[in-house]
């Protein structure tokens, strides 16, 4: 009897990573002139990240700042949910960025179609936030990893557990 491999699919962000990014953009608006007595920060609070700017303008400048640390620290971008604007006090403005993690629902079954349309010798099984593939030929799990990496899928994934 052949030996089962599987691997998970799953969405996760690397709380570290963010921490640095947001330790480094805090760095940067302190050194940089347009931000010269300006009000803005970035927080990161528990699962999601607290913007605070002087206005709209600033807001786009400083969430452009964050964004390219992030990408530094090769966290995907995809994984941030932007709240809207609003007012603070102080005359300033407020932007919340929920953290996402997980697989939901409606990408597992995205996932699940896709890897069934493959037509590849393997079981796909959602497991709460992620997805797991079983299957017997490595190469088969090998070619379901290229196939969601290529699909367009909401969340950026990753791939775990490989056994």
């Amino acid at each position: 009897m052949a030996k089962e491999n599987s691997f998970d699919i799953v969405s996760k962000v690397d709380m570290s990573k963010v921490q640095n990014a947001v330790v480094m953009t805090e760095k940067e608006i302190q050194n940089r002139y347009d931000f010269k007595d300006s009000k803005s920060s970035v927080k990161l609070d528990d699962e999601e990240l607290v913007l605070v700017s002087d206005n709209e303008y600033k807001m786009d400048q400083l969430k452009d700042v964050l964004v390219n640390k992030l990408i530094k620290q090769e966290v995907a971008v995809q994984s941030f949910d932007y709240g809207k604007l609003e007012s603070a006090s102080g005359g300033t403005v407020r932007q919340r960025a929920k953290i996402i993690q997980g697989i939901d629902q409606a990408n597992a079954k995205k996932i699940v179609k896709l890897v069934k349309e493959e037509k590849l010798k393997v079981k796909t099984q959602i497991q709460d936030q992620q997805v797991r593939v079983t299957g017997k030929n490595k190469d088969d799990l090998q070619k379901t990893m290229a196939a969601v990496r290529a699909a367009d899928l909401s969340v950026p994934v990753q791939f775990t557990n490989y056994r």
